[in-house]
């Protein structure tokens, strides 16, 4: 099964965090990141950038292991939830499962902000062209700074 997840962090070594909760969330699958972006925060919390990457995994975990996964990874790097949209150690998102909706509220896929958010959609586009068209980058609000590869950043 083909997935998108999104990792965002602006707490300490974003680096190191996003590192960390790439292998946690890949474990032993397959996969594919894009870019890391320098991102605005959102949601009008005063704090500084993210750096954000998409990743697209192959995987015959189904979409509520993979939610597993990215709650692990955020858990492991000590993500605290006290201020909505507030700073973060860790930030996962399950974006887009192949085949897979829902509207729970512990998993609701696809993402139901994600085409908003130019943090999301610039990178999920690096990876995905046929799933985030022209129109959507157009329309998602934020200011994205391309960064590097995972691998090159300190």
């Amino acid at each position: 099964m083909r997935a998108f997840l999104s990792f965002g962090s602006n707490v300490g070594d974003r680096a190191a965090h996003l590192r960390a909760g790439v292998a946690i969330v890949a474990g032993t699958d397959r996969y594919r990141l894009s870019r890391v972006y320098q991102t605005e925060p959102v949601g009008g919390v005063v704090q500084d950038d993210f750096w954000n990457l998409v990743m697209e995994l192959e995987t015959d975990d189904d979409p509520w292991a993979l939610l597993e996964r990215a709650q692990a990874a955020e858990r492991q790097r000590e993500r605290t939830r006290d201020v909505r949209w507030g700073p973060r150690t860790l930030d996962v998102d399950v974006l887009w499962v192949d085949g897979f909706t829902s509207e729970d509220p512990r998993l609701t896929v696809p993402h139901p902000r994600a085409m908003e958010r130019a943090f999301v959609v610039v990178p999920w586009r690096e990876l995905a062209p046929e799933l985030v068209s022209p129109l959507d980058l157009e329309r998602a609000s934020g200011r994205v700074v391309v960064l590097d590869t995972l691998e090159m950043l300190q």
